[in-house]
């Protein structure tokens, strides 16, 4: 797939970013780079292959998952008392999006 400049500086405004020249070129190349290794990828035989939803999917003595338990939920109170700024119990952060 060849991705063009024009599709890089249309995502780069949509994810609201300020590229230079030099930079769009350049993610142009490196993007579509990754698709065609993708799309190589998709050329692989995977039908004798099973789905796997866990990579540790029979790793019972070596999982390095902890127990599912359940346990008390932090308050409102806890959950922000580190954060910098709160109001009315939720985290205030500064405006990011100008448009």
């Amino acid at each position: 797939m060849k991705i063009s400049e024009q599709d890089v500086r249309r995502v780069a405004d949509l994810a609201n970013l300020a590229l230079r020249e030099d930079e769009v070129a350049r993610m142009a190349r490196d993007l579509d780079g990754i698709l065609s290794h993708i799309d190589k990828l998709n050329e692989l035989d995977t039908t004798n292959v099973q789905p796997m939803a866990q990579v540790l999917f029979d790793a019972e003595e070596t999982a390095t998952l902890r127990e599912d338990r359940e346990r008390p939920s932090l308050t409102n109170a806890e959950a922000v008392a580190n954060a910098p700024l709160t109001s009315g119990g939720y985290y205030k952060v500064p405006r990011v999006i100008e448009r």
